[in-house]
């Protein structure tokens, strides 16, 4: 990358930081006196930081990470009116991102109705799942109008099927269950790098639990809430989307960083919690599979909390799955034994690096022939 960088703590305490194409730190953008409420207030910023740094490069393309996609989009898309209407209609599928996901994209046009933009949909990827994998026991009808399961974090995964078989070559074209663990977390099937299943269904609550959100729930807990319990509907959204997860369960953090560095029961239980759920739902999908070659960890939690991946390997030692503690400590990138019948990697995740590919493929045969650089936005 010619630039890279981010701005963390938007709508709380808004921070930037950035490195330049030999990963030396530059100065970031000035995020100024009116720090960012949402992404799309640091836009304008990370435009004219990122024109400045470029010198005589072009800005050619901005590339958008959108969290869902529907039914219709199984490729990444240039952004136009009708497209963005649509996008529109799915924000109830995923409320806590796709209105972030859109509001910069809407910003960007008013600020530079030029510049050629690209979304690329995390459902997309899931797109190769059988059908069976994607129904719920509902009435075939509510199936064919779009309820059902859709997976997420597919940049990512995307990301991690294409190096597999140069980081991973004895497993790339087999079966191998991704761990995308962070504040959202959700894990993905691959068969021959194809995804077969995934834990997230119809939203981005499903599956295990995550930073504040619940994961996998009964549907009468949520019939409980709003007819004994009196809760409304967004009362139950803002529970399970915001208070749940990590934090409802330790009671303090939803950073997994705090529960690890915590003495406080609750704390250790969480973590019991989630590695409890994600290491059944790695037996439920190598069950989907037909079996399992490789697992492998990726994103902040899966690339960077050794304690988690142990506790979780630990409990897949039925599978054949046996850790190398000392490589697990260094973070890998293989963290199995030579004698392990599954083996176990961490591979960093890059899901920007996949938005600007699709920008540039997608753009190649429209685009100017002068010096460029893609900025993509995840």
């Amino acid at each position: 990358p010619i630039l890279s960088g981010q701005v963390d703590g938007i709508g709380i305490r808004p921070s930037a930081r950035a490195t330049g194409a030999d990963g030396a730190a530059l100065d970031p953008p000035d995020l100024g006196h009116a720090p960012a409420a949402a992404p799309a207030e640091a836009l304008p910023v990370l435009i004219e930081w990122a024109k400045r740094k470029l010198g005589d490069r072009r800005l050619e393309a901005l590339g958008h990470r959108v969290v869902h996609g529907g039914l219709r989009y199984s490729q990444p898309r240039r952004v136009t009116p009708a497209l963005l209407a649509e996008l529109e209609s799915l924000i109830p599928l995923a409320p806590l991102h796709e209105p972030h996901n859109i509001a910069p994209i809407r910003t960007a046009l008013a600020l530079r109705p030029d510049l050629p933009q690209v979304a690329c949909f995390d459902t997309a990827f899931h797109r190769s799942m059988p059908e069976v994998a994607q129904a719920f026991a509902l009435p075939r009808a509510l199936y064919d109008e779009g309820i059902r399961r859709y997976g997420f974090h597919g940049l990512s995964y995307e990301y991690i099927a294409s190096v597999l078989p140069e980081r991973a070559p004895e497993i790339a074209e087999g079966r191998v269950v991704v761990a995308h663990l962070g504040n959202g977390c959700s894990l993905c099937g691959l068969l021959a790098r194809k995804s077969m299943a995934s834990t997230m269904g119809f939203t981005a609550l499903d599956g295990v639990p995550m930073g504040t959100r619940c994961g996998d729930l009964d549907p009468g807990v949520v019939l409980h809430l709003i007819q004994q319990k009196g809760m409304t509907a967004g009362d139950v959204a803002d529970l399970l989307y915001k208070r749940s997860g990590m934090l409802g369960l330790s009671g303090q953090s939803s950073d997994f960083r705090d529960l690890l560095a915590s003495d406080s029961p609750q704390s250790r239980f969480a973590v019991d919690v989630f590695c409890y759920r994600v290491a059944g739902h790695i037996g439920s999908l190598a069950a989907a599979l037909g079996g399992l070659d490789g697992i492998v960890f990726t994103a902040g939690v899966g690339e960077n909390a050794a304690p988690v991946r142990a506790a979780i390997c630990q409990a897949c030692r039925w599978l054949g799955l046996e850790l190398d503690e000392a490589a697990n400590r260094r973070h890998g990138p293989c963290i199995s034994t030579a004698g392990s019948r599954v083996a176990a990697y961490v591979i960093p995740t890059d899901e920007n690096l996949v938005i600007a590919r699709h920008a540039r493929a997608l753009l190649g045969s429209t685009a100017g022939t002068g010096p460029k650089a893609s900025f993509p936005r995840g």
